[in-house]
């Protein structure tokens, strides 16, 4: 035996490959397999129905049996188990050699390392995977189970051939329990056809992804690659355009031990994955990043199944796992799942990344995290400077328009990291697509690109106004004009003067432009606010009343939060039309009603004072409106019927330039005697065209007088028949 194992030390060098080193383990495990097969075949003789039915002389054999002795006899050494120990010693004086000379890495050491897995643990591992590399292997084991149809190695086979006595089985138990790692991280799987099977009955099959895995294969088991990616982080921490203490806080995070929890919070696009794949370098790692999102589908117990499928990747690869959206499970109600992140954040060897929208803490930090540290960063939208920074990095070599001002452009709109980054990519496309793979990208597709990616999940409670007039559109008062150009200013110099000004300093809240459109029905405000969000490259979005408000107590609020919480993360213009239903002047408190009516209105204040973008109130009378909200409005602008003036413009405008009239059609007549507001024209425009179309004829006076009649009628007007030369 000595000189066996003097001759294997003697021919053992350093492993040239990982499945080179596989090859041997498995043989070791052959060549129990082996021995076994033969002194079984020695207990049983000539038994031809072994495997199939129990004989008298079976019957005696096994009531002679000692607990825990295996069906053969195991008084006498098996055949080759010299050999096998050789070979043991051979192996690991290849793996010394190895570790001296920085050789290549062996998966199955890598395995045991990153699993916590003992030699007794491993063997288990390479007895489950021998059938896996040679079916042969599944006829040898149905064999030793003495049943033609148990192909896969059992736990009381797998205790024989790796125990040599019943104290070791008694203890070698405890490594098939569900806490054991083999088990625990889905290493391997316990199955029986039984209901309730004892543990020795129940069949060991490893898992697939742990077999490809053990072949060289780093493809994602496809059932998590619906829900995860794997990433080769490109960013180092130093290439983060985030604030200097930030910075810090991740170096110190790439060198903590134990390792940290990483928790990135913040709105969409602002860096937090960039951050992530920064940390993931520091510390030499992929990312696998885990869409906590794409999991809403799934039942609990299924979405147990990939966040545990997700740890066991990532501790295979020795990759930097981030969850992705991760608030989604820690404050939902997925019990199953929750726990299942909360024991990985507890157990987890490696740093481990979390991100989400919301902040949230452990209730117990020691006692839920294990003594690891946990770090809570909020990740904010960048400053203007920095979006600056972003859109060059972004259109580094890019050929840009004459017209493009990535100041401004920054300045107008507020997105985050990610999202400039993909805005910049499909501004890039619109050009393409436009003029060309030469042609340079104009402003007019960067504002197409940054309405594309800005967040936009308002759901039923907003409608998308998607007509963009200009101001040769807008027919009203030159002061009231200038106006709604004053505003547009500040909308967008609003960086200059709370950025670099330092105004910011002095208004922490109170930053965003509330404005009051008041007037009567028709006269323009809807209008205006869409030529507001054209002049400044933004999306127009009419909250539905309708929708937001609600009989339930608290629905209201939580409705308004949603909206508000999604026009921060985009950058669009809120349109609250006939806002009196919810900014209406407060009562005096007659009952549980009055106060929650009272308490909605408080919290639109809280929220319309703290929000950093455009809303604007449109309302028929300015004196409905609670005073709070009007003291806080940076600009109330009054929308008054038209004069005559005003009203001939309309007139003027209305017409589309492919559309006949006939030489009767007097403009001037029609200002001077309808005293409508804008709206109510081109309501008469539009009907006195489909009558003329009816009648296959140019728009004449006769229709417009006929359509003015209507519309009379509609509003309920007093008829001056004189005026409408008899239409009726």
């Amino acid at each position: 035996m000595a000189t066996q194992v003097a001759a294997a030390a003697e021919r053992a060098a350093p492993y040239g490959s990982s499945l080179d080193h596989l090859r041997d383990e498995l043989g070791r495990i052959d060549l129990l397999v082996r021995g076994q097969v033969v002194r079984a075949r020695q207990a049983a003789g000539d038994d031809a129905w072994r495997g199939v039915a129990i004989s008298e002389p079976e019957i005696d054999a096994l009531l002679a049996r000692t607990l825990g002795q295996p069906p053969w006899d195991a008084a006498s050494s098996p055949p080759s188990l010299a050999d096998a120990h050789a070979l043991a010693d051979r192996i690991a004086l290849a793996i010394e050699t190895r570790t001296t000379r920085a050789m290549v890495p062996l998966r199955l050491m890598q395995l045991a390392e990153r699993f916590a897995l003992d030699r007794f643990a491993l063997d288990v591992l390479l007895v489950a995977l021998l059938p896996e590399i040679d079916l042969r292997y599944e006829r040898l084991y149905a064999y030793l189970h003495d049943d033609v149809t148990r192909k896969r190695p059992s736990v009381d086979l797998t205790l024989h051939l790796l125990c040599r006595s019943l104290d070791e089985r008694f203890a070698a138990r405890a490594r098939f329990e569900a806490t054991a790692p083999l088990v625990h991280h889905g290493l391997v799987q316990l199955t029986s056809d039984a209901s309730s099977p004892p543990l020795l009955a129940r069949a060991i099959k490893i898992d697939d992804r742990v077999v490809s895995w053990l072949h060289g294969s780093d493809e994602l088991d496809p059932g998590l690659a619906r829900h995860a990616r794997r990433i080769e982080p490109q960013t180092t921490l130093a290439d983060l355009l985030i604030d200097t203490t930030t910075r810090d806080q991740l170096a110190r995070c790439s060198d903590d031990r134990p390792s940290p929890i990483v928790y990135l919070h913040g709105p969409p696009g602002v860096g937090k994955r960039t951050a992530a794949e920064a940390l993931a370098r520091a510390v030499d790692r992929d990312v696998l990043a885990l869409d906590v999102a794409t999991l809403a589908g799934l039942a609990d117990d299924a979405t147990e199944a990939v966040v545990r499928a997700a740890d066991r990747e990532a501790r295979l690869a020795a990759d930097l796992l981030v969850f992705e959206g991760a608030d989604l499970l820690l404050s939902g109600e997925r019990r199953f799942a929750r726990a299942a992140l909360l024991e990985i954040m507890k157990w987890s060897p490696a740093p481990l990344v979390l991100t989400g929208e919301t902040a949230w803490d452990p209730s117990d930090t020691l006692d839920m995290l294990h003594g690891r540290p946990f770090v809570r960063l909020p990740f904010e939208l960048p400053d203007t400077g920095t979006r600056v920074q972003l859109w060059q990095r972004a259109l580094a070599g890019v050929p840009l328009g004459e017209d493009v001002e990535l100041d401004r452009l920054a300045g107008r709109m507020r997105l985050g990291a990610g999202q400039i980054h993909d805005a910049a990519a499909t501004a890039r496309g619109l050009s393409h697509a436009r003029s060309g793979l030469a042609a340079p990208v104009a402003m007019a597709e960067l504002d197409e690109a940054c309405r594309r990616h800005s967040s936009r999940r308002f759901g039923s409670f907003a409608r998308k106004i998607t007509s963009r007039p200009t101001w040769d559109d807008l027919v009203l008062p030159g002061e009231r004009v200038d106006r709604l150009r004053e505003l547009c200013d500040h909308a967008r110099h609003r960086a200059v003067v709370f950025e670099r000004w330092g105004f910011d300093r002095k208004l922490p809240n109170g930053k965003g432009l509330g404005l009051l459109f008041v007037g009567a029905p028709g006269t323009g405000k809807t209008l205006a606010a869409s030529v507001i969000a054209t002049e400044l490259g933004l999306d127009l979005y009419q909250i539905d009343l309708a929708s937001v408000v609600s009989k339930w107590i608290g629905e209201t609020e939580k409705h308004l939060g949603r909206i508000f919480d999604e026009a921060e993360r985009g950058h669009g213009v809120l349109l609250f039309d006939e806002a009196d239903a919810l900014f209406g002047k407060r009562s005096e408190i007659h009952d549980a009603h009055d106060r929650y009516a009272n308490l909605e209105t408080s919290y639109l204040l809280q929220r319309v004072e703290a929000y950093e973008g455009i809303v604007i109130l449109s309302s028929n009378f300015r004196r409905n409106l609670d005073e709070a909200f009007v003291r806080r409005l940076r600009f109330i602008v009054e929308f008054p019927l038209p004069d005559e003036r005003e009203r001939l413009r309309i007139w003027e405008q209305i017409w589309p330039p492919e559309t006949p009239r006939a030489p009767d059609l007097d403009l001037g007549y029609l200002a001077r005697r309808f005293e409508l507001a804008g709206a109510h024209l081109r309501n008469i425009a539009l009907a006195a065209a489909f009558l003329a179309a009816a009648e296959g004829r140019a728009i004449g006076q006769r229709h417009v007088l006929h359509a003015a009649h209507r519309e009379y009628q509609k509003l309920g007007k007093m008829i001056d028949k004189a005026a409408f030369g008899g239409a009726t």
